[in-house]
């Protein structure tokens, strides 16, 4: 071989590396656009995240000042509804002594408006009943008549005592 030849061949050879070179650096090129327009995108939208960040805080603060409104509001409330409470409490046992000294009263007041009398013995009155045609108004009449005499000797008895 001659030294054309091996000239020729290593030219051919170096051609051929550099041509190599030239398609990688080609692709490593387009790559790398592609990595920067991900970069922008990729910064717009740590923008974007870091502005909702904020306007979530803003929002949480002012959440946190409408809660602490609110529970001294609440709070408030709720004491003003125990002094309330305390006072219908009081009210209510008030009215309860009252409504006792008058019951007291107006029973004095019966009893010293009629003679005493002795209590009244309590007899359960024996009434044959005969079992007749269910459209039978005698029989309904007598089922009635002692009820209520039943409910008078009670009253008279409570009134008694």
């Amino acid at each position: 071989m001659t030294s054309f030849t091996v000239s020729m061949v290593v030219e051919l050879l170096v051609a051929g590396l550099l041509a190599a070179t030239i398609a990688y650096c080609i692709t490593l090129n387009r790559r790398l656009m592609r990595l920067r327009s991900d970069e922008q995108s990729l910064k717009a939208t740590i923008a974007e995240l870091i502005t909702a960040t904020e306007i979530a805080e803003r929002a949480i603060q002012g959440l946190k000042v409408t809660v602490r409104e609110c529970d001294g509001t609440l709070g408030e409330r709720l004491r003003t509804a125990e002094r309330f409470l305390v006072d219908i409490e009081r009210e209510v046992k008030s009215g309860e002594i009252v409504v006792e000294r008058i019951s007291r009263i107006t029973e004095a007041a019966r009893d010293a408006g009629r003679p005493r009398m002795p209590p009244i013995p309590v007899v359960e009155p024996i009434i044959p009943v005969m079992i007749r045609d269910p459209g039978d108004t005698h029989q309904a009449s007598a089922a009635s008549t002692l009820a209520a005499a039943k409910a008078f000797t009670a009253r008279l008895q409570t009134r008694a005592a």
